[in-house]
């Protein structure tokens, strides 16, 4: 007995599934170039929303614009659901839950009434700022920093252990040594300061005045400075790393189960083991 997935998709939908999901057409190049642009001035529209000052002479424009990418977003969004064979599958992927989220705030405020759940509302549709997570439909190459992340994830993990230690013994070190009458209340907000100091932040809202204070508060700014390059040396060396060379992939999903990364030479779904 033949499943449902073994019966090709119609003509129709396997055009539509080339130019929506795939991008080594030029109908689908061209899709994807659309799609980032709209992407990028959904955003840029939702920025300046929040500037009160555009907001108060622009406010109902942009709020139209706002709906019509929000429109043009949710045809796409029904679109691929339409043509990918499991819709379901889709949905609950990463890209599909992020399909959603860039609705869903919008969405929303039209359930929500009364001026006290406007912070809410806007709290929300923060949450379009995932449509640029989109862009991963178009960059490739970010498998090869999340490889080279995490071979280095170790190195990283003693690093930063190191760094919390010596925070916690310079910040427990000056609140002996300053004491509560020159800001450094407890070795918590002792800490805070070691941890601002060492990130060469320096807010200035607390600082050593004693010699020897001032002394600590010295060596640690040095260290700050020597400490910051190291894990950029770590991550830069492992992708540096002939194991860490990217491999070339299908610009390819696959209909079925949405998997990608496939080999160039692959003519069947590593994942689920549909035709390609």
């Amino acid at each position: 007995m033949e499943t449902p997935d073994a019966h090709p998709l119609p003509s129709w939908k396997q055009k539509a599934y080339s130019i929506i999901f795939e991008s080594d057409t030029p109908a689908g190049r061209s899709f994807d170039i659309a799609l980032l642009w709209a992407i990028l001035l959904s955003v840029v529209v939702v920025m300046l929303e929040s500037v009160r000052s555009i907001n108060a002479q622009y406010g109902p424009y942009l709020r139209v614009v706002e709906w019509i990418f929000t429109g043009a977003f949710m045809l796409e969004y029904l679109a691929r659901l339409i043509v990918v064979r499991r819709p379901l599958t889709y949905a609950l992927s990463l890209l599909g839950i992020i399909d959603f989220l860039a609705l869903a705030p919008t969405l929303i405020s039209l359930l929500v009434a009364g001026s006290q759940y406007l912070l809410v509302i806007r709290t929300l549709r923060l949450l379009r700022v995932f449509r640029i997570f989109k862009l991963g439909h178009f960059v490739g190459e970010g498998e090869f920093i999340v490889r080279a992340l995490k071979a280095s994830r170790f190195k990283i993990l003693v690093f930063l252990t190191a760094v919390l230690t010596l925070v916690v013994v310079i910040g427990t070190l000056m609140y002996v040594v300053e004491g509560g009458e020159n800001g450094f209340t407890s070795i918590p907000k002792s800490i805070y300061w070691a941890i601002v100091t060492l990130t060469t932040v320096g807010y200035g809202d607390i600082s050593p005045v004693t010699v020897l204070g001032q002394t600590l508060a010295s060596v640690l700014m040095i260290l700050g400075y020597a400490i910051i390059a190291v894990p950029t040396g770590i991550v830069s060396a492992q992708m540096a790393s002939p194991q860490n060379t990217p491999a070339p992939y299908k610009q390819v999903i696959c209909h079925v189960c949405q998997a990608t990364e496939h080999r160039p030479e692959a003519e069947f779904c590593w994942r689920c083991g549909e035709k390609l």
